[in-house]
């Protein structure tokens, strides 16, 4: 079999090199005449995957190795019977971690106690309920949104948009939709913009498009940290300056979340090519753990991995992209030995 995969895609050699021959490209560069004698296509988000890029190939099967699914037209996999595998959820823990590391920082720099604010997590999903469970940890009061679980599993825990606007921090954890019960292309727009305050800080590690961007750049608040664009790389430069953290949608980027990305694709893999799962595979990831002698929240999250320089990088806002791709090393908390307790993960 001949493969061709994004060549960000993490441990390309250790995990996919049993499979057949490999062939690498930018994200950006993956067109339909490098497909057409391929059988395997491993991506990640950078490669519109649909009719226009498949019609005519030899691929059956797609593999995704990131969280979103908005650059995969799935109706088309399903319709031409091509396998495909996602890996949603792989990067959760390392958003959360960023935003809770986002958190920290605002909270040394405006001087508040993290324990006194209402943090309002709009999509409790993977990301969400991660967040939610360390940010408790931390004494913070949670207000949770979430309508497609609140339908399924009741009220109780969940309130509605409008109220959760309203607290102190509001940070986004949706997918990005443009259609069905809950879509969310703009939750955050004309309807509702007026929710937000000067008092407000406002995160959004979700997806580009669920908050509108020409409300939010004329919006004054507190502070807002941004991650991901409506159109990356051709970031909005108004709202870029006026972030407090304005970084190049690399809050799920751990090498953690990197790694589960590509191992959930070669799980799937192997079971559309019915090969056994190679136990070496698994645990790849294995470095040295770090003392880290700080004594405060802060602290300890910056000597971990400063986020701020993932906003330095990019204030010439054309290395967005080049940084993105040549991302610097970065480990979950769980790699660490701290001074302060950190917030554990979820059994």
């Amino acid at each position: 079999m001949k493969l061709m995969i994004d060549d960000t895609v993490w441990g390309i050699k250790e995990i996919f090199s049993d499979f057949g021959e490999i062939i690498t490209r930018p994200g950006r560069q993956i067109d339909r005449q490098s497909l057409l004698d391929c059988e395997i296509l491993i991506v990640r988000s950078r490669t519109k995957v649909n009719k226009e890029l498949l019609e005519g190939t030899k691929v059956q099967f797609v593999g995704s190795t990131v969280a979103g699914l908005d650059h995969i037209d799935e109706a088309y996999l399903q319709e031409n019977n091509i396998t495909f595998a996602s890996a949603q959820g792989c990067n959760a823990n390392a958003v959360a971690e960023y935003v809770i590391s986002a958190l920290a920082n605002l909270a040394n720099d405006y001087s508040f106690d993290l324990s006194s604010k209402a943090l309002g997590i709009i999509g409790v999903g993977n990301v969400g309920s991660r967040l939610d469970f360390k940010a408790k940890q931390l004494g913070i009061t949670t207000l949770l949104n979430d309508p497609p679980r609140q339908e399924i599993e009741g009220e109780k825990g969940f309130l509605d948009l409008n109220t959760v606007l309203g607290a102190d921090i509001v940070t986004i954890h949706t997918p990005l939709t443009f259609s069905g019960s809950c879509p969310t292309h703009n939750l955050l727009g004309s309807h509702n913009f007026d929710l937000i305050t000067e008092d407000t800080i406002l995160i959004n590690t979700a997806r580009g498009g669920v908050i509108d961007e020409d409300l939010w750049e004329n919006t004054k608040t507190k502070a807002n940290v941004i991650d991901c664009w409506v159109d990356e790389p051709n970031i909005n430069s108004r709202l870029q300056s006026s972030a407090y953290w304005a970084t190049p949608h690399i809050a799920g980027h751990s090498i953690d979340a990197k790694f589960m990305g590509s191992y959930m694709i070669y799980k799937g893999l192997c079971s559309f090519t019915k090969s056994p799962l190679k136990s070496e595979v698994e645990h790849l990831i294995n470095p040295v753990t770090v003392n880290i002698k700080e004594n405060t929240l802060h602290e300890t999250l910056n000597e971990i991995y400063p986020f701020i320089n993932d906003d330095k990088a990019i204030k010439k806002n054309s290395n967005f992209e080049d940084y993105r791709r040549n991302y610097p090393e970065r480990y979950e908390w769980r790699h660490f030995k701290t001074q302060f307790e950190l917030p554990k993960n979820a059994k």
